[in-house]
């Protein structure tokens, strides 16, 4: 008899054990021959070693669909055991799942150009109106490339740039005064990885989430790294950002154009880059429009007046 201790690390053990430790009594009960205690993220199983090597194998292919599908019910452990294809396996066009379990597409042709820009070159510029997914994709882009383990880690970043209320007057410290300027960075993470699994990997700086100013001295190496809002960068913030970017690392540039908050007098960052890169080999530009808003449909009729106003 032997004794091994087998960690989860990568799944939730919240969603991996099931509700009420019902996936956990499951494979207790398929694997009677094995003592199993579940304390935290650690397995503690004893029993013998031919079966404890196929128990292992097993345990690492739930882990695997849970980390990946964000779900584990009694009838996919018996589909893995059996070594059949869930029913989730093999579906094309899907980037990610949600917390829920709800597969995350593209949801316009603009979207999908983003997903193939992705998967094709190091560096993608997004561009387009307020709802057009183009954040929202990015990360989900960016979250998919670590679960598959083809980075180490995940930097997201904004610049605090005020629209209206000053940095200054906010309470709190200065993490407390950042916070509000990359919430919808957090929503979005918060959308395809259950809490306490994020709350881990930030503690352990697998994903980062500040500041542009904070980018300045650092090369990034092994990442995926999404600058949102960047039409708010000045010009030389922009080229400091650009130029952090290190070996097997993929970074995509988000903006909007008809939000620049910048002073009158500073010219943006992101309508410079557009201009200076634009036919760079290795650098994709993705143009969204209001055809690719995906939110509440005033939303499209909103961009369409502002549009309309301007044109006047």
């Amino acid at each position: 008899m032997i004794e091994k201790h087998i960690v989860i690390e990568d799944a939730d053990p919240i969603v991996f054990y099931g509700v009420n430790n019902a996936n956990l009594q499951m494979v207790k009960a398929l694997y009677p021959k094995l003592r199993i205690v579940a304390r935290g993220n650690v397995m503690r199983v004893m029993g013998d070693e031919e079966q404890m090597a196929e128990f292992e194998e097993n345990i690492e292919k739930m882990q695997r669909h849970c980390t990946i599908y964000n779900s584990l019910n009694e009838e996919e452990i018996l589909q893995i055991l059996k070594g059949e294809k869930t029913r989730k396996e093999g579906v094309q066009g899907i980037i990610v799942y949600s917390t829920q379990g709800r597969p995350i597409t593209a949801r316009s042709t603009n979207q999908q150009r983003l997903v193939e820009a992705f998967d094709k070159d190091d560096m993608v510029f997004a561009i387009g109106p307020a709802g057009s997914g183009k954040t929202y994709t990015s990360i989900a882009l960016a979250v998919r490339a670590l679960k598959n383990k083809e980075v180490r880690k995940i930097i997201l970043s904004r610049p605090a740039v005020e629209a209206g209320e000053k940095l200054g007057f906010l309470p709190g410290d200065m993490k407390d005064k950042i916070d509000p300027y990359l919430q919808p960075l957090y929503d979005a993470l918060e959308d395809m990885i259950p809490v306490a699994k994020l709350q881990e990997m930030m503690e352990q700086k697998v994903i980062q989430i500040a500041p542009l100013a904070f980018m300045r001295g650092r090369t990034l190496n092994d990442a995926v790294v999404v600058l949102d809002e960047a039409q708010n960068t000045t010009i030389p913030q922009l080229k400091m950002f650009l130029t952090r970017m290190g070996t097997n690392t993929k970074m995509v540039i988000t903006g909007d154009m008809t939000q620049i908050d910048l002073p009158s007098h500073t010219q943006s960052g992101l309508v410079h880059a557009l201009h200076i890169l634009e036919g760079v080999k290795g650098i994709s530009f993705i143009h969204m429009d209001k055809g690719d808003i995906v939110r509440h449909r005033l939303v499209t009729r909103i961009v369409e007046a502002y549009e309309k106003e301007n044109k006047d």
